[in-house]
């Protein structure tokens, strides 16, 4: 993975998403020159404009794309180019309604939305790789080309005959034979033994439970099928012109049958978008959750991890479940500088101006249907300032001592079902465990089984249900090199295949841990179970026998009263701890608090007050310090050197104001 030398002037990028094909060319150079007011340098364009570039099959209509890049170009703004395939045209759908997408169900969608397309449908790939190429062979020297963005939030699904075809032929190349398959999804059970290829189906609407072999394998070939959706476009653009980079925006959520650790190695630029879904806090816990998933996602061996960028985000709107809420005054820049502190080359929104009809009319936008003359485009030139002054941090490293692993499998097995208990969620548990350490202070890298651990003292698995061969050998080298480890209840249980490992749990790290557990007891989703020292468990609790480790806390009444719920080992010079249930958030703060501290780690910025984030960035011996104050008093962190937004000196304290953010250029060590 590379960036070819897009940020090699070291620029921090700062714009978003510009739809000219909405607009009469009037409103063009009205956007334009907001953008120069407002400091934006890189415009996504064409998203969503397949209709208007070809509305027809062959038929091209690309004078306005020139005119909107050379106007661009003119104005010193570069452009993200987009490939439009998120959004097959009418006469796409008319054409071939075989490849419109269906549902396990059997029902099969039609046009009026955007991703209405099956990406297994080999008309569909075909006309993909005719857009793109057409694109290709008309832009890829355009000087204000920047980047080419493929697509638009990979993750459509489909279970149509084109889908169950592909499938099958996913299947064979990945297990071999039939007997390696029915072994893997140990057919065995009620009967499924496949005794011939042709009877090997996609998953649809059955009468009962459906193989949890089967729905993984499913979300792994989807993964894989709309990689190599994308790599063939990728491959277009790329023989057009190598030196321009190209990546495509990731989208977050449970939905999403995408492993994007996986594609990071398939991209130049790792992109995520990034809209939160609380309001009192939570939006910043997810904020830094969201940016250190996709730093994880950018490291690459043990070097120096590529820069990631923040692709999309809301300027002006937290997207809460049923309803937008309007963000406060400044929660607009500490949201996008939060991502740059964590390592994003730049801020960009969706969407720069917001459209006067369409299903997505009120979304946030920098430019609103009110104009520029608001709150929101001034704060947004406020950020095109701060981006400008902050260039300097792009060099430093985010400095992080604990690691969480975060595995895309492990979330799609534990939603099968069949579980113990509903709602069982392994990305949830990530951020459980993130937010947490996010509350301590403690910065954090998020990463994927198997990445290197150089520098990680603390490495915590949360409800890494599944335990590949190698993801195990991984953890053992690690607590044998001296790391110290934290596992979480329905960790190790079930191999790659969501085979159960027989013996007891958690399967795979029984040994390492020191515990042996003999049964499960799931809680209701208001049951609460007491633990000694005054906090409380939730969801899930564990009949736990001691194998060499010892009790840390307890479980207080009920049948589990007096036996263990979280547990220390030593192991040489390290300790692996065991936790049987998800604590309270104080409780869980405070447990990793200890752990961390026992690994030698603390937090990122020890002085500073409740409600400010601290993240610190390296670069040899110059380091700068971000403080973000989510409060709405006026704090003062002790620091010593030379905040970069406002310019001044600063000799002792660093005055952060109510929802406002400082910059540090530390003093040289």
């Amino acid at each position: 993975m590379t960036t070819k030398g897009l940020w090699i002037d070291g620029r921090l990028r700062y714009g978003g998403d510009w739809n000219p094909e909405q607009w009469p060319p009037e409103v063009w150079h009205d956007d334009v020159a907001l953008m120069r007011a407002a400091g934006v340098d890189l415009v996504t364009v064409g998203v969503f404009a397949w209709s208007r570039l070809e509305p027809a099959p062959g038929r091209y209509t690309l004078d306005w794309l020139d005119r909107v890049l050379d106007l661009l170009h003119d104005n010193g703004i570069q452009v993200a180019l987009a490939t439009p395939t998120a959004s097959p045209p009418p006469w796409f759908t008319s054409a071939h309604p075989g490849a419109m997408p269906v549902t396990a169900d059997g029902v099969r969608l039609h046009h009026g939305s955007r991703d209405t397309y099956c990406a297994a449908a080999p008309a569909y790939r075909a006309a993909a790789r005719g857009i793109a190429q057409v694109l290709a062979t008309r832009y890829a020297h355009h000087p204000a080309l920047a980047l080419w963005r493929v697509h638009n939030e990979y993750g459509t699904t489909c279970h149509c005959a084109h889908a169950e075809a592909a499938f099958r032929r996913w299947l064979r190349e990945r297990h071999g034979s039939l007997d390696a398959l029915n072994d893997a999804w140990v057919t065995s059970f009620w009967g499924q033994h496949y005794a011939d290829w042709a009877q090997v189906g996609a998953p649809r609407a059955t009468q009962y439970l459906a193989n949890p072999g089967q729905l993984l394998d499913f979300r792994r070939f989807w993964s894989d099928t709309l990689l190599c959706a994308y790599t063939e476009q990728r491959d277009l653009l790329r023989a057009a012109n190598p030196a321009v980079p190209i990546t495509t925006n990731y989208v977050l959520g449970d939905w999403v049958p995408v492993d994007h650790a996986r594609w990071a190695r398939e991209v130049d630029l790792v992109a995520v978008d990034h809209y939160p879904s609380r309001v009192d806090g939570g939006a910043e816990e997810q904020t830094a959750l969201a940016a250190d998933l996709a730093r994880g996602w950018a490291r690459h061996g043990a070097g120096r991890p590529a820069p990631w960028l923040l692709m999309e985000s809301a300027p002006n709107q937290i997207h809460v479940p049923g309803r937008m809420h309007t963000k406060e005054p400044g929660r607009m820049t500490r949201h996008s500088l939060a991502h740059v502190a964590r390592g994003s080359a730049g801020v960009m929104f969706f969407q720069w101006r917001a459209p006067a009809g369409g299903a997505e009319r009120f979304h946030s936008a920098v430019v609103s249907h009110a104009g520029a003359d608001t709150r929101v485009f001034r704060e947004a030139t406020r950020l095109g300032a701060a981006l400008g002054r902050l260039a300097e941090t792009t060099p430093g490293r985010v400095q992080a001592a604990v690691a969480i692993a975060y595995d895309a499998a492990s979330g799609w097995a534990l939603r099968h079902p069949g579980m113990p208990r509903d709602g069982l969620d392994h990305p949830g548990e990530v951020a459980a465990a993130h937010r947490a350490l996010w509350h301590a202070g403690i910065t954090t890298d998020l990463i994927t089984p198997g990445d290197p651990l150089d520098g990680c003292r603390l490495l915590v698995l949360p409800a890494l249900y599944l335990a590949a061969d190698a993801t195990v050998d991984w953890v053992r080298r690690h607590v044998h090199a001296g790391g110290h480890l934290l596992v979480t209840w329905l960790s190790g249980v079930a191999d790659t295949h969501a085979r159960i490992r027989l013996g007891g749990y958690p399967g795979a790290y029984r040994d390492l841990l020191g515990v042996r557990v003999e049964e499960f007891h799931p809680l209701a989703d208001d049951e609460r179970a007491p633990l000694t020292g005054g906090g409380t468990g939730r969801i899930w609790s564990e009949t736990v026998h001691l194998t060499g480790a010892e009790t840390v806390t307890g479980y207080l009444g009920g049948v589990l009263d007096g036996r263990p719920a979280i547990t220390r080992h030593r192991v040489g010079d390290a300790h692996t701890w065991y936790v049987s249930t998800r604590p309270d958030q104080d409780t869980y703060r405070r447990l990793l608090t200890d752990a961390a501290r026992l690994a030698g780690v603390e937090a990122t910025c020890p002085a500073a007050p409740p409600g400010v984030e601290a993240v610190r960035r390296r670069d040899g011996d110059q380091s700068w310090l971000f403080l973000l104050n989510h409060t709405d008093r006026t704090q003062r962190v002790p620091a010593t050197g030379h905040e970069l937004l406002t310019g001044e000196p600063v000799t002792d304290a660093v005055t952060v104001a109510p929802g406002g953010v400082a910059v540090l250029r530390e003093a040289r060590r």
